[in-house]
């Protein structure tokens, strides 16, 4: 027996004020939550005009689980485990494709219809008398849990059973309602392939860091503060515009009190953003065109406060953020206690000027690429944790900026942009769906 399959074990790791470093370190806390939080949870899995046509499909993990997203024959959009149900074959080892009209596993030739069910099996008089249609293996593909489509953005709940996705993430979808109404036919698409990154870290770092506002003047001053003193030191011409690059990297470098005047808004179940009342993403050039178009679709009242709107990350709880302002969302896949995957996608704002996405494009690529000069500073900063967190002296991590006295993470609060209120949230949130439908003495 492990000493965290109890859910009072996994609970105890969470404090108020701390964690326990086992959080981040321990393999065995690492699969309790991949057989509970993420299937507990809501999670996303990808975007719909990721499987535009009938057959197109998706491959994918929710946590550790492989799975299928796939456009049925009814232009419905499925996720199914990606698993036969004969001998327990991956069915797809491609990204992403087109599949036709049905699955078919390569060992066995078992074909299964796009929404799972079962259509065919060679000699199947072989099975007869056997109770084959009584059997799991007999009902085709399964399908994960509970799938939503909002606004063109997949998730889905592993558990047959659970919490609704209105009831998971409530008013945190407005972050998301932001991001496509920005678009002036209010939809989005995918651009291209995400930018993939190896992290050796616990996912959770990942996850942590996107409402850290504490570290941007600090770790990043290598890279986004170097670049601002080029600028300075080369003088440009007075009156001359910022080059688009600079206006990306520069506000890395605001001072403690830009990002204290943000504010953090968190809302229940671990959901919470960054940029309440202003971001780095607020002083952008305008781009000719978009503002009109705007107008045209909603009217100029809704286009301004489409606009005004500037949060910088929005966490969505357990493991993805998106930036509105600038159509970005990026994936913390855990593949183990220390190893973490980033995917990080650009989305097209349909019918919007294309130099949105060039933008946009640049972002990416300066920021999240493997390649870029900024991602390299964070990436530095959790492996070291990750190392520092095995030194034995101290057993606890510190969350307690700004805490105050009996914190209620079941209501929204707009806080002091620098607190960790957010990140409390989370814990929070790790420990409700970690013990999720189990019993406190279940395996005591």
């Amino acid at each position: 027996m492990g000493r965290y399959d109890s859910p009072a074990a996994l609970a105890a790791l969470v404090q108020p004020h701390q964690v326990h470093r086992d959080i981040y370190t321990d393999p065995e806390v690492f699969q309790q939550e991949m057989k509970h939080l993420f299937a507990n949870a809501w999670v996303f899995v990808g975007h719909e005009s990721q499987t535009p046509n009938k057959g197109d499909y998706f491959s994918t993990h929710i946590g550790t689980q492989p799975v299928i997203q796939v456009r049925h024959s009814t232009g419905e959009i499925h996720v199914l485990l990606n698993r036969c149900p004969h001998k327990g074959t991956k069915i797809v080892i491609d990204r992403q494709g087109n599949t036709g009209k049905f699955f078919r596993c390569p060992y066995h030739a078992w074909s299964f219809k796009t929404d799972g069910c079962l259509l065919a099996i060679p000699l199947k008089k072989g099975y007869q008398n056997t109770g084959l249609e009584e059997a799991d293996s007999g009902k085709g593909m399964r399908s994960v849990g509970d799938v939503k489509n909002y606004r063109g953005f997949i998730f889905a709940r592993l558990a047959e059973e659970g919490m609704t996705f209105e009831e998971f993430f409530g008013e945190s979808l407005t972050s998301l309602d932001n991001m496509v109404d920005r678009s002036p036919a209010g939809r989005l698409e995918v651009v291209g392939p995400p930018l993939r990154y190896m992290h050796h870290c616990n996912w959770k770092m990942l996850v942590e860091n996107q409402t850290d506002t504490c570290h941007p003047m600090v770790a990043h001053e290598s890279s986004a503060g170097t670049a601002v003193k080029l600028y300075e030191e080369l003088g440009l011409p007075e009156g001359a515009p910022k080059p688009p690059a600079m206006e990306i990297i520069a506000p890395f470098m605001s001072p403690y009190e830009f990002f204290e005047g943000m504010g953090i808004r968190t809302w229940p179940n671990g959901h919470g953003h960054t940029g309440v009342n202003h971001s780095i993403h607020s002083d952008y050039s305008a781009i000719p065109g978009y503002f009109e178009a705007l107008c045209e679709s909603y009217g100029e009242e809704k286009a301004k406060a489409i606009l005004d709107e500037n949060r910088h990350n929005t966490v969505y709880f357990p493991n993805i953020m998106i930036k509105g302002p600038i159509q970005q969302l990026r994936v913390f896949i855990p593949l183990a206690a220390d190893r973490t995957v980033v995917e990080s996608y650009i989305y097209r704002l349909v019918d919007a000027p294309d130099e949105l996405t060039a933008r946009t494009a640049m972002y990416n690529r300066m920021i999240n690429a493997p390649t870029s000069i900024v991602g390299h500073d964070d990436l530095e900063m959790y492996e070291r944790a990750q190392e520092g967190l095995m030194v034995d002296g101290l057993e606890w991590v510190n969350i307690q900026r700004l805490i105050e006295e009996d914190e209620d993470f079941e209501v929204e609060a707009v806080e002091n942009g620098t607190t960790e209120r957010q990140m409390r949230n989370q814990f929070h949130a790790w420990v409700k769906f970690m013990t999720m439908g189990q019993t406190a003495g279940a395996a005591e």
